[in-house]
């Protein structure tokens, strides 16, 4: 098993604990709200929403990923981290174990929120992952991430 690691950050306007709030804690609620061209349902399986737990969630009709299933590894709300993996689905495209994805929310130089990931690919055997792949996951990451900042930048009230 061979291991690729990318990180990417992403900068919003809105403050830390807000972004941690939508993105983590009400993630399943909001996400097939604001994106239900990405995302169709989010289901917990196992657990109460904190790490051990896992959740499968179903992606839009026309979406070449039909589903994943996430397991919580870690969650730490006074720090605004949050580290899962996603364990099944066709996002592991039969040459990867699983892909680690550790995320943390801080404050950004001038106010706003600092999105730093780390995401761990583990390939099955000596796979190699192509770096086109990556960056293709990475720009939908970040255009379903902007999508929902708009619709909190939309909606201020909420996850004050």
């Amino acid at each position: 098993m061979g291991v690729v690691t990318h990180e990417f950050e992403v900068i919003s306007p809105l403050p830390p604990t807000k972004v941690f709030k939508a993105f983590v804690l009400d993630f399943d609620n909001l996400f097939p709200k604001v994106v239900p061209h990405a995302v169709k349902s989010i289901e917990l399986l196992e657990g109460d929403g904190g790490p051990g737990s896992i959740k499968k969630i179903t992606f839009a009709e026309d979406s070449q990923v039909k589903y994943v299933k996430q397991k919580i590894e870690a969650m730490d709300k006074q720090n605004l981290s949050h580290t899962y993996s996603v364990i099944e689905g066709d996002a592991l495209m039969n040459v990867l174990e699983k892909i680690t994805y550790e995320t943390k929310f801080e404050a950004a130089p001038g106010g706003g929120t600092l999105c730093k990931r780390i995401c761990k690919y583990y390939t099955i055997g000596d796979i190699e992952i192509k770096e086109e792949e990556i960056k293709a996951g990475s720009e939908r990451q970040a255009a379903v991430y902007k999508a929902v900042e708009d619709y909190l930048l939309a909606n201020p009230h909420l996850y004050n």
